[in-house]
């Protein structure tokens, strides 16, 4: 997604970014992020929305693209934007096929999480993450390696955590699918969460017309789900389909599987019958980008926002937060 801002019709959208109100680009060490602070706030704190671009896109692409900002200024949420250095990336992809990289990065991501919710009115039961492509597997990282931070997350045509280990894996992995088995991956996850594992409900989304990251990819990423499911919740019942459906967006069929527990949805999967590898109802103006309904950001936000971290955990949030703050700093 390499388009140039300054020529798009979202520029209004970018003055009103760097204008302090609403978007500010700032750096921190090699990572570049811009954040979005809905305006008229009156002190309360708001839900943030962590969003990782794909490769060949920046944070201000990603934000015109997506128009996640409009969407934001109207719901009344805040949107961050790490965005990868072209240092650790040429394409400014996140590397996602390099295993101890991606948790380096991620790592420094979660960082970024932490010190915008001390420095912002962040409501930080309510914080998600999301991410197109190679943004996608981060962000499917992130809510496996740092599932205390985030309440949900949203994986736009991507793959599933431990999908590749080489370069060469990926790309495969990308084509086809990966080689690895969602079970063995799951497990994988589940151990990476430590002591206390906790399962991040989670949408997926994917274009049956995807020929970059191949759909099969959508597949495991749910596969992989209900193996960390019956892992980590072995006294309940398994996950199955609770209601399955198609909904027509203007002639675009976007079928929708939820998989739920005593009535709350943890998992949504949603194939959108000729979409590509592109943002669902962004703005056309940009590469990877498609404009015809349904539009992933509602679709992304609708999911997303009906879910807090359970209040099960409330006693020892501010603890669980000083620990990882700690933490990330060691």
């Amino acid at each position: 997604m390499g388009a140039q801002t300054r020529d798009k019709p979202y520029d209004a959208g970018t003055r009103e970014f760097l204008s302090g109100v609403a978007m500010s680009l700032e750096m921190d060490g090699d990572a570049t992020h811009r954040l979005f602070l809905p305006a008229a706030r009156t002190g309360r704190r708001v839900p943030l929305l962590v969003m990782l671009h794909g490769c060949q896109q920046n944070a201000a692409d990603f934000a015109a693209a997506t128009r996640m900002n409009a969407l934001a200024q109207s719901e009344g949420f805040a949107v961050l934007y790490p965005q990868q250095s072209t240092r650790a990336n040429p394409l400014r992809c996140w590397n996602w096929f390099l295993p101890l990289t991606l948790r380096l990065e991620a790592r420094a991501i979660a960082r970024l999480i932490v010190r915008i919710g001390r420095a912002h009115a962040i409501d930080r039961e309510r914080v998600y993450v999301a991410g197109m492509s190679a943004g996608a597997v981060m962000a499917r990282t992130l809510a496996v390696r740092h599932a205390q931070l985030f309440a949900a997350c949203a994986v736009h045509s991507g793959l599933m955590y431990g999908a590749a280990a080489t370069a060469m894996q990926g790309m495969a992995a990308m084509r086809s699918g990966s080689t690895a088995a969602p079970a063995v991956t799951g497990a994988a996850a589940v151990a990476a969460m430590g002591l206390r594992p906790r399962l991040v409900p989670m949408l997926v989304m994917h274009g049956t017309a995807d020929a970059v990251v191949a759909s099969r990819n959508a597949d495991q990423l749910v596969e992989q789900f209900l193996v960390m499911d019956a892992l980590i919740h072995r006294r309940a019942a398994p996950l199955h389909p609770a209601s399955e459906r198609s909904v027509d967006y203007a002639g675009r069929q976007c079928r929708i599987v939820d998989y739920s527990r005593d009535g709350r949805v943890l998992l949504r999967r949603c194939l959108i019958e000729g979409l590509g590898h592109a943002w669902s109802g962004g703005d056309a103006a940009y590469e990877f980008s498609d404009a015809h309904p349904p539009s992933a950001s509602e679709l992304l936000w609708d999911f997303v926002s009906g879910h807090g971290r359970p209040k099960a955990g409330r006693v020892n949030l501010r603890a669980w937060w000083r620990r990882l703050r700690v933490a990330l700093r060691d």
